[in-house]
């Protein structure tokens, strides 16, 4: 086998995959090329994830918004390459964090806003203000 006869498999692979569809997904419709997955709209090559919106490459995650290349997440929103973490929004790279919001790189934090702590009540206060300012 040479390099073109190679790469010619390699792509009928990768199409026969995108024409499979949703395998072992359940109202996963609007999905391409999701395992596992149930209840998501929009998202692509995702695995294991339940209630997920727009999202890509996220696996065994719940409740999560515009969200790529997470693992373990619940509840968060346009955050990247997040792990087990909860209630984010608008992270990078944080893990095992809660209640973050514009951070990071942070691991084992909580109720940060732009990688500076905040007590529990502040810190809702400033999100909320953040989000109406949108």
């Amino acid at each position: 086998m040479d390099i073109r006869e190679f790469e010619s498999e390699f792509r009928a692979l990768r199409t026969e995959l995108s024409e499979r569809g949703n395998v072992d997904s359940f109202n996963a419709d609007t999905c391409t090329v999701c395992v596992q997955c149930m209840f998501c709209t929009d998202c692509d090559a995702c695995y294991a994830c339940q209630y997920a919106q727009s999202s890509a490459r996220c696996t065994h995650c719940t409740h999560i918004d515009n969200c790529s290349d997470c693992h373990g997440c619940s509840h968060s929103q346009s955050s990247v390459r997040c792990v087990d973490s909860r209630y984010l929004s608008h992270c990078e790279d944080c893990s095992n964090c809660t209640y973050c919001y514009g951070c990071v790189g942070l691991v084992r934090k909580e109720f940060h806003i732009l990688n500076k702590p905040y007590d529990r009540k502040t810190y809702f206060k400033r999100v909320k203000e953040l989000e109406s300012a949108r």
